[in-house]
């Protein structure tokens, strides 16, 4: 890994697979460094020809944090986003969106195929919609248009993404950690709970910044619906979503495909709001065969 400066903030990220490659730029989602792509994933899009940039989005990882901006009260952004009134957020979707634009620069890549999961797959459909000379395909996973009426998440995934334990103990965070995964997780893809445990521990250890989450969900917020920009979107795009995902529920997924002209849509029996093991060669199979035709037909 590695870090570098980039539309004017630092980001640290990981690049991977030959690099006189077609690229593929993965976007993660609220809170998730890029450690939360398996390893396995991006083994295999490198091994089928690929090269592939991960980063940590800023306020979260080892990206810059902005402190100085303060902490959202996240019941406050709900309750606003409810009543329709106006979020002053600290950063918007469309700012993340020109981090990740700035770190192609900086590398040197004219187009990338982007993939983005939750807040990821909203920061890519951002940038095929305002960046579309730089993505040659988008791909949008366990994601929504953030349409005000598309169903919202269970009441115990919803809790377990927003509740923090009361103590900062390492081990506390562990646990908790393999709580949130078991509650928003795949039912048909279940994770070993050694593979969640090491998970947890790695993620933990390399950066534990909870302030960050609060400022990206207001992003989120005051993004607010999608669904007039993703009309715009004329670049090739994949929307994949779990049929089974607690958190974003799939006719979110269905929703935003509806709203991009010619999108495919998958949807995936089992799977929830998380990437497991035995998802892996299912999502990086879908995704290379997604950008491969994107390149064929371009």
């Amino acid at each position: 890994m590695a870090s570098l400066k980039a539309n004017g903030i630092t980001i640290e990220y990981e690049d991977s697979g030959d690099k006189n490659a077609p690229a593929i730029l993965l976007v993660m989602g609220l809170g998730a460094q890029l450690t939360r792509w398996p390893d396995e994933f991006c083994d295999k899009l490198a091994a089928g020809g690929f090269r592939v940039v991960r980063h940590d989005n800023r306020d979260c990882g080892l990206s810059q944090k902005f402190e100085a901006a303060g902490i959202p009260n996240m019941a406050e952004l709900l309750q606003k986003s409810a009543q329709g009134q106006p979020i002053d957020a600290p950063y918007r979707l469309e700012d993340m969106a020109a981090d990740a634009i700035g770190l192609l620069d900086v590398l040197k890549i004219d187009k990338a195929h982007v993939v983005g999961v939750s807040m990821g797959g909203m920061i890519a459909q951002v940038l095929a919609a305002k960046h579309a000379g730089r993505v040659a395909s988008m791909i949008s996973i366990m994601s929504s248009s953030g349409r005000r009426g598309l169903p919202p998440g269970k009441p115990e995934a919803m809790q377990a993404i927003t509740t923090r334990p009361m103590s900062g103990e390492r081990e506390a965070l562990i646990q908790n950690s393999i709580k949130v995964q078991r509650t928003i997780g795949s039912p048909g893809f279940a994770e070993d709970e050694a593979v969640l445990r090491r998970s947890a521990e790695r993620n933990i250890d390399r950066s534990y910044y909870p302030q960050g989450i609060s400022r990206q969900f207001a992003a989120i917020m005051a993004n607010g619906s999608r669904v007039d920009l993703l009309k715009t979107i004329r670049v090739p795009s994949l929307v994949i979503h779990g049929i089974d995902d607690p958190l974003v529920p799939v006719d979110a997924g269905k929703d935003t495909a509806a709203n991009i002209p010619g999108s495919d849509l998958t949807l995936i029996p089992g799977m929830g709001h998380a990437i497991e093991t035995k998802l892996v060669p299912i999502l990086a199979d879908a995704v290379l065969a997604h950008c491969r035709k994107a390149m064929a037909t371009a």
